[in-house]
């Protein structure tokens, strides 16, 4: 059953399948810059609905403005605490008594930032939804898990990002499916349906998409099935 927990000071929604008893590959679920909503919450539940135990720890658990602007100015520089919290739920991931070990990491815009970054971090595969890429990414992605990314076409804030990522990825060797879908912008597979986000949204132009949505989440689970579900349940070789 989905529920809250802390993993150390870390706050974070952990999502157990409703069905069996494991052992699961798991996930990492990162949140946008509005934190740890009940969207966020939903998208970790989906996963676990699917087979996957998910993750999601709040970036923001020490509180207030300056941390969302730490947590901004980590994903540009690539360092700081933010990462050390992101790789405290890998490791409480992958060490679950009910997880096969094997983690992926899925995020959503700030949160899909530092999904890509953190392809190069112990993860098995990357999922970054509309994530910034950052400066450096041809020397950042060297080496990275495989990853499926998606865009929207109508992001603005993102223009040319699809293209330049898959020439990157290419390049690099790695295993990736890019999409960027026409009729979506920024945002397109979160749904605050209520209060001041939504508002927030419809102002800034950022909405839900269904079909892309939809889509996305399609590819995501085939590319997680290969990545994830099928490494855990490979026998280890005989010694």
């Amino acid at each position: 059953m989905p529920g809250a927990t802390t993993v150390s000071t870390l706050k974070a929604h952990v999502a157990v399948p409703p069905v069996g008893d494991g052992p699961w590959p798991a996930v990492v679920v990162l949140h946008e810059a509005f934190g740890l909503t009940d969207d966020t919450r939903q998208q970790a539940d989906r996963l676990a609905a699917a087979g996957y135990l998910a993750v999601a720890p709040d970036l923001f658990s020490a509180g207030g403005v300056r941390c969302l602007r730490a947590t901004f100015s980590a994903m540009t520089a690539g360092h700081g605490p933010a990462f050390g919290d992101i790789d405290a739920a890998r490791r409480f991931a992958a060490e679950h008594p009910r997880s096969t070990g094997v983690v992926g990491v899925l995020g959503f815009c700030m949160g899909g930032g530092f999904a890509l970054v953190a392809a190069t971090r112990g993860f098995d595969a990357a999922a970054p939804n509309y994530g910034r890429l950052p400066p450096n990414a041809e020397e950042v992605l060297r080496g990275a898990c495989p990853v499926v990314a998606s865009f929207g076409g109508r992001d603005r804030s993102l223009r040319g990002a699809a293209q330049r990522l898959e020439g990157i990825l290419t390049d690099a060797g790695v295993e990736h499916d890019v999409h960027e879908y026409p009729g979506a912008g920024h945002s397109f597979l979160n749904r605050h349906n209520a209060g001041p986000l939504a508002a927030l949204e419809r102002v800034a132009g950022f909405s839900y998409h269904q079909p892309s949505a939809e889509h996305a989440w399609g590819r995501i689970l085939r590319f997680f099935e290969t990545h994830l579900r099928a490494a855990g349940d490979r026998t280890p070789p005989d010694a």
